[in-house]
């Protein structure tokens, strides 16, 4: 799994929470107790809600947050009750739960000073449920989408940068996930299929660890199938970004076993090389 050094995320949320909200938590599980109803004061609502994250009950916390908006709904701490909630059932995994309180906190307070965090913390909730590359990338999908989304909207904040490191994680499993399927159609004689993966990897994850051997892959694919000039051509393009990495002495020796060696290295700079390929 594809995870961000929890303790790490944990301290950035935490701060935002502090900033935004004015409590403090960190990371645990509680088992989900139900609350028995009673009408009682916003203030004393709130409070309960807050001192069960300082003692990490985060079922117990969102429950009472929740009151506060249910008896109190159009009341100042209502509002910042939306986040309690939504910061309480990511700190149980509730992760569905969390992105709807986001989502509604988002849609209800578009323009208030929190929303940044509202849509950060949708987009860990996302980035945290990335699996590994041999399964269904939804949700890596979705993280990709929340995370530029964040890095959108609010560039120059702690969360744009955070969300951008953790972009860079996401597109890496996402070209992970390319070769993973590209490599299986190359073993199962489907080299023009296989094509259209690593093609992928260049064109969209390119800064990723993925690339120099979604070249290589072209190479091989490329001379399966015959295509003589865009094997070459993608073996120079591996050795002008590429000169020292192990891939490239793999493609060098494929093109040297069929009688063929790359082009002359191009001079140009690495971003325009494959610019001009993707051209």
């Amino acid at each position: 799994m594809l995870r961000q050094v929890r303790g790490r995320t944990l301290t950035v949320i935490a701060v935002a929470a502090l900033s935004a909200l004015s409590v403090s938590a960190c990371a645990s599980k509680a088992k989900k107790a139900q609350i028995a109803y009673e009408e009682r004061p916003v203030e004393l609502l709130y409070s309960t809600g807050a001192d069960r994250m300082d003692g990490r009950h985060w079922s117990e916390a969102a429950q009472y947050f929740d009151e506060v908006e249910r008896q109190h709904p159009y009341s100042e701490w209502a509002r910042r009750s939306i986040l309690m909630q939504a910061f309480a059932h990511y700190q149980s995994n509730a992760y569905e739960d969390a992105i709807a309180d986001a989502d509604r906190f988002i849609s209800l307070y578009p323009g208030n000073p929190s929303a940044p965090y509202a849509y950060y913390l949708k987009a860990l909730c996302y980035f945290e449920q990335v699996t590994d590359v041999g399964r269904d990338q939804a949700a890596t999908e979705q993280a990709r989408a929340a995370l530029t989304e964040v890095m959108r909207r609010f560039p120059g904040t702690p969360y744009a940068t955070d969300a951008r490191l953790k972009l860079d994680m996401v597109n890496d499993q996402l070209a992970g996930k390319e070769m993973t399927v590209g490599r299986w159609y190359l073993r199962n004689g489907q080299p023009l299929s296989a094509v259209g993966r690593f093609k992928t990897v260049i064109d969209r994850y390119q800064t990723t660890s993925h690339t120099p051997e979604a070249l290589y892959r072209l190479v091989e694919a490329y001379l399966t199938l015959g295509l003589v000039d865009e094997a070459t051509r993608d073996g120079a393009v591996l050795g002008a970004n590429y000169p020292g990495d192990r891939w490239y002495q793999a493609a060098y020796g494929l093109l040297k076993n069929k009688g063929l060696k790359p082009q002359e290295e191009p001079t140009t700079s690495a971003n325009k090389v494959l610019a001009k390929r993707r051209g």
